[in-house]
């Protein structure tokens, strides 16, 4: 039996237990299914996929969650500490335990996929698989069969939230592995402002197999900031596409930062249809181990007068390995536009790998334009200075190295979502010390 048929039989499985659907849905997985078959999972013969091998999936044995179940406690300590509007899902089922959506603003409107897909809700047909199709990669063809469960968030005209609204995806510690294809649809109107906050946690031990699209839609001076905080435990699998696309005058701001699981494979896909749309890329993995992490990102200009800037950065410790892959696409007649990429990377270890390729496609001669990446290693130098002032070897790397991601962590707003980064990275500091002068400090140290 081959890798994809174990994945389609479950799919027939399911269907047969689903019973009769909307027409729209029923037709989009088959072809879904059809696509998946016929293409099958990437291999390293294929471009996109040559630094990340996917066997761990393809040959996993993953079943469907069939409940929402989860320890009140553990959920408690995983849940960011924060006032917000919460959807949860427990390998990939909707718990309205753990969700908090009483009180949602006017203009607002958050409920999960299955709940859409019951009603036969007409707008959720039309958007749904828009900007994210079956040819994307196998991976959302595969999501596009399995597709039941995931969020839906709609932002009226003028609508502004100042409460953050997160989507939480738990991950059980399973007798057998699990594998969930949860769906993301954002549609933000003109003029509407919001935060959403993208968060995977689970239990120690899990090793399950998440496979998440995401299509978000920005109207005329929509703005959106959007946060993943990948920090799923380190058995697990993760695979994602986030695709965007922006009207005039709007800005999306995404904050791709990621701390655990196995493998990981991000891809992030923007289109900037109209003038004046702005797009910021800010981008921190820190992998540890064997963990790999493969951050592949596209920003097409589609119009003259739009904006881009992209700052990743990458720490890599143990055996761990990394992959960033961006790349800007100037179409014709995109005069007068700007797109900056950066991508730098700091090995903690000799056995850590970096696969870095950051590219400009240009097809239009009046743009700024600039790209680039760097790879190194910590400062002795600067370690042992600030030995010298009374900081052990362990915090100096730490300090030092969280100095090196302070580019990207100075843009996040949200202090609770700053400090599980900040904790990942340098661990716990003592209260005597002064952070932030330690780190400045630390980072004029480490230029010199």
């Amino acid at each position: 039996m081959s890798d994809e048929q174990t994945f389609l039989d479950t799919l027939q499985a399911r269907n047969e237990a689903r019973g009769d659907e909307p027409t729209w849905i029923a037709a989009r997985r088959q072809a879904g299914a059809a696509r998946f078959e016929a293409v099958g999972f990437p291999h390293k013969r294929v471009e996109a996929w040559k630094y990340t091998d996917v066997r761990a999936i393809a040959r996993g044995e993953f079943r469907l969650a069939d409940s929402a179940d989860f320890s009140p406690a553990t959920a408690a300590a995983l849940t960011l500490p924060i006032e917000a509007l919460r959807l949860t899902f427990v390998d990939g089922v909707f718990s309205r335990a753990l969700s908090d959506l009483n009180t949602l603003p006017s203009g607002v409107t958050i409920e999960p996929l299955s709940h859409a897909l019951e009603a036969n809700h007409e707008a959720v047909g039309g958007a749904l698989g828009r900007l994210a199709g079956v040819d994307f990669s196998p991976f959302t063809a595969l999501n596009t069969a399995f597709a039941e469960e995931g969020a839906v968030i709609r932002l009226a005209p003028g609508t502004v939230v100042e409460t953050p609204i997160i989507i939480q995806f738990l991950s059980r510690a399973n007798e057998a592995p699990v594998m969930s294809h949860p769906r993301v649809l954002i549609e933000a109107g003109g003029r509407s402002e919001a935060t959403v906050i993208e968060h995977h946690a689970g239990e120690s031990g899990a090793t399950n197999f998440t496979n998440l699209v995401s299509e978000v839609m920005l109207d005329r001076s929509a703005i959106l900031s959007y946060y993943k905080l990948q920090e799923a435990p380190v058995g697990d699998l993760h695979i994602a596409s986030l695709h965007v696309e922006q009207g005039r005058d709007s800005r999306f701001t995404s904050f791709n930062l990621n701390l655990g699981g196995a493998l990981v494979r991000n891809d992030i896909i923007d289109d900037l249809n109209a003038e004046g749309a702005e797009t910021q890329y800010n981008g921190l993995f820190f992998v540890r181990d064997r963990q790999h992490v493969d951050n592949h990102t596209l920003v097409n200009h589609n119009a003259p007068r739009t904006y881009s800037n992209e700052n990743y950065k990458g720490i890599l410790d143990g055996r761990a390995r990394g992959v960033f892959n961006g790349k800007v696409m100037v179409k014709r007649d995109s005069q007068q536009i700007e797109a900056y990429q950066n991508n730098a990377n700091l090995l903690l270890s000799d056995r850590a790998e970096i696969d870095t390729k950051p590219e400009l496609e240009i097809y239009a001669d009046d743009v700024k334009c600039s790209h680039g990446a760097t790879t190194g290693q910590l400062d002795e130098d600067a370690i042992y200075a600030l030995r010298t002032r009374g900081i052990d070897n362990q915090m100096a790397r730490g300090l030092l190295t969280l100095a090196f991601a302070g580019e990207v962590m100075d843009q996040v707003t949200l202090d609770v979502i700053a400090e599980r980064v900040e904790l990942a990275v340098a661990g716990k500091l003592p209260e005597r010390f002064n952070l932030t002068g330690l780190v400045e400090t630390a980072s004029a140290l480490g230029e010199k």
